[in-house]
């Protein structure tokens, strides 16, 4: 670790709060792919039962090895100096403190697979806990301190582990790799599914036994359209809860309900009736209530998230925060009860940002805590009165903040990347609006490049997100990072159009069954108002960007303007057609496009960019990931065929090994150079 004097973190703090960039006279050059790489990922800080530590987790990639590995790091919780507590080869993640303060347990990967260890908290080797043949992740203490439950990849007909080993013996040794399958969602993501289920499990101390809490053949939780919490345990230890989707079309199904388990005995029971999607369980700290997420239209992804609370005691359920839905018009990302469960504090995305807001559960009364920041994982100290949360912003990576119960006095405490932001010229992004189609305001990012002169004609680049309901963010945004890509001399332009998030639902579901209309309208006026507005920018010299549905506009544009010199598609959707039938959540297209292909839908020939290649004169840079099974590599091969075809000039960049997202270091710097150079054969 590098560790640095005050007047560097004070600088630090500067700059996360300035409208405008506080640099040193260090910080005059732009970031580099080894700049980038080197800083640490921090991630899920948990405070001590006695208040007075933080423990989180730092993920650093490395070129050498071409991975990533999580190390385990506490800090005091006023602030202080980092003590790395783990260190070994393979990742450590998931520290979760004993009720009693003195155990940390996490999940490992170190050896062969994930498996659960215990770390003396205030010093000492860490043992392993778990030998579960089908691995274990996610620990969670029971209340008893002597039990923990994790999560496993099980055989659902499999009454132990014993035969779970058997089972993946006989997997392995058989030389026929062949799988035959009768039901969809037989791939998702970027794997392909076999016979297995992730089941909670428990596990003793003392003993490492281990009991599957939830049997059959369902994923307890869900492996689709979660949360980042879908699993609970009850105050008193009795239960716990589960957010799972037991409906056999799971592929065309967003139907997540809530189940809670006893843990003695066995019996499972459905508290959610809804038919859309309920996730992120969380029980009142005095065990009177779960709050939870719900959606409110089934078969939609992308709905309003509303807080909800199920009445232990009464069995009935109502809507905590009303207001938060129609006074803010605002969907929930992440739920954490008040230590004296009076209120819940929320995050939600807010206009390019990630607010926190509290609710009173009593009253039913919303208030916004923070504006104009990006706030994640949201923890609260136990005498109730401090919470503890990761912020960001685009000009630094998370790290760890403290603040009173009401937002404000906001104190960094981490300071993991320091020393290298120090040296770097990072400039904030500057906030615009603009009238977008119909006259509705729409939010637009720019960013000017390092050693930036206002004198000077810079070339634009101009990204447009995925999605399509997500948005653009004051973030540091790890995959497409707006400091890299406008480390080269580029001014970076980003507009939230129809479809994106934290702007109200209405706004969101102005994208649906039309992926060219008004967000097409909103993005070229959003391009001019730039242009309009910044007389710095050459309007001859212009790329543009994206990925996923981002990707899909590329070829939407490529169709419909020639406004832009060059295009960059990365895992875009062209064919949408061809799309249903390779992608493997199919609730999403069938709610997009009004129904499945062969059902009347016209939109999907409305909207699909194939069917306007004959236009094509841009110049495109296409990327994908052969184990994207999301967006299926055969869009990225039509698209460039359709261009190579016609004598257009394209270039293709395949990675057999990545997914939707490029993750391996050195893939990824590869990605970045193939851009560069792209972008400057067409803009310089």
């Amino acid at each position: 670790m590098r560790w640095l004097p005050v007047s560097v973190m004070i600088v630090a703090l500067m700059i996360l709060s300035a409208p405008s960039p506080v640099l040193t006279e260090a910080s005059s050059k732009s970031i580099t792919f080894d700049d980038f790489i080197s800083l640490g990922r921090v991630s899920d800080p948990q405070i001590s039962p006695d208040g007075k530590h933080v423990v989180f987790v730092v993920t650093y990639y490395c070129k050498e090895t071409n991975k990533g590995n999580s190390d385990i790091f506490m800090i005091p919780i006023e602030g202080g100096e980092a003590r790395q507590l783990t260190q070994n080869p393979g990742s450590d993640s998931h520290p979760r403190f004993s009720p009693n303060g003195e155990w940390i347990a996490f999940s490992s990967s170190r050896g062969d697979q994930s498996q659960i260890w215990l770390l003396p908290a205030h010093g000492g080797e860490a043992r392993q806990l778990t030998h579960v043949s089908t691995g274990a992740s996610g620990p969670e203490w029971m209340p008893d301190g002597k039990h923990l439950i994790f999560t496993s990849s099980v055989y659902p007909d499999c009454p132990d582990d014993d035969c779970n080993a058997e089972r993946i013996k006989e997997e392995e040794d058989n030389e026929i790799q062949a799988r035959v399958y009768t039901d969809l969602l037989y791939r998702h993501w970027n794997e392909w599914l076999d016979e297995r289920r992730t089941h909670i499990l428990i596990t003793s101390v003392d003993d490492e036994t281990a009991k599957d809490l939830t049997p059959g053949d369902v994923n307890y939780p869900t492996l689709t359209l979660g949360s980042s919490h879908d699993y609970a345990i009850s105050p008193d230890g009795k239960e716990i809860c589960v957010a799972a989707n037991e409906e056999r079309n799971r592929e065309r199904s967003i139907n997540n309900d809530l189940f809670i388990f006893e843990i003695e005995g066995g019996t499972k029971t459905r508290i959610t009736q809804n038919k859309a999607n309920d996730n992120h369980p969380a029980y009142s700290p005095n065990g009177r209530f779960i709050a939870y997420r719900a959606m409110g239209r089934p078969g939609f992804e992308a709905d309003q998230y509303r807080l909800m609370l199920y009445d232990r005691n009464t069995g009935e359920t109502i809507e905590a925060a009303p207001d938060l839905a129609e006074k803010f018009d605002r969907s929930v990302r992440s739920i954490v009860w008040a230590r004296d469960s009076k209120g819940v504090y929320v995050t939600c995305g807010d206009a390019g940002f990630v607010s926190l807001y509290y609710v009173d559960i009593r009253k039913r009364k919303t208030t916004q805590l923070t504006e104009k920041r990006y706030i994640s994982s949201v923890e609260v100290r136990p005498d109730g009165k401090q919470i503890v949360f990761l912020a960001q912003n685009a000009q630094m990576p998370y790290e760890i903040f403290i603040a009173d119960k009401k937002g404000k006095k906001i104190t960094q405490i981490s300071h993991i990347n320091d020393a290298i932001l120090a040296t770097i010229d990072r400039k904030p992004l500057e906030e615009f609006f603009f009238e977008g189609a119909g006259g509705t305001q729409v939010q637009g990012f720019l960013l000017k490049p390092p050693g930036f002169d206002p004198a000077a004609k810079h070339p634009l680049v101009f990204i447009v997100h995925g999605g399509p309901q997500g948005a653009w963010t004051d973030s540091w945004h790890w995959r497409w990072n707006f400091q890299m890509w406008a480390a080269p001399g580029y001014v970076i332009a980003l507009v939230n159009p129809r479809g994106s998030t934290g702007f109200g639902q209405k706004f969101t579901d102005e994208i649906s069954r039309d992926w060219g209309g008004k967000v097409f309208d909103d993005l070229m006026k959003g391009l001019d108002h730039v242009l309009k507005t910044y007389p710095f920018i050459d309007g001859d010299r212009m790329a543009a960007a994206g990925a996923s549905y981002g990707g899909y506009m590329m070829n939407w544009f490529a169709g419909h303007t020639d406004r832009f010199k060059c295009l960059i598609n990365h895992d875009g959707v062209y064919n949408l057609t061809s799309m249903y039938g390779t992608t493997e959540e199919l609730w999403f297209p069938e709610w997009e496009f009004g129904g499945a292909p062969w059902e009347g839908a016209e939109d999907y020939a409305k909207f699909s960019p194939h069917m306007y290649a004959k236009n094509f004169k841009t110049p495109m840079l296409v990327i994908h990931g052969g184990r994207d099974y999301r967006v299926d590599p055969s869009e990225g091969f039509q698209v460039f065929t359709a261009h190579r075809r016609q004598g257009v000039p394209a270039k293709f960049l395949y990675f057999p090994d990545e997914g939707h997202f490029v993750l391996k270091p050195l893939n990824s710097e590869l990605w970045h150079n193939t851009i560069y150079d792209w972008l400057a054969e067409w803009l310089e």
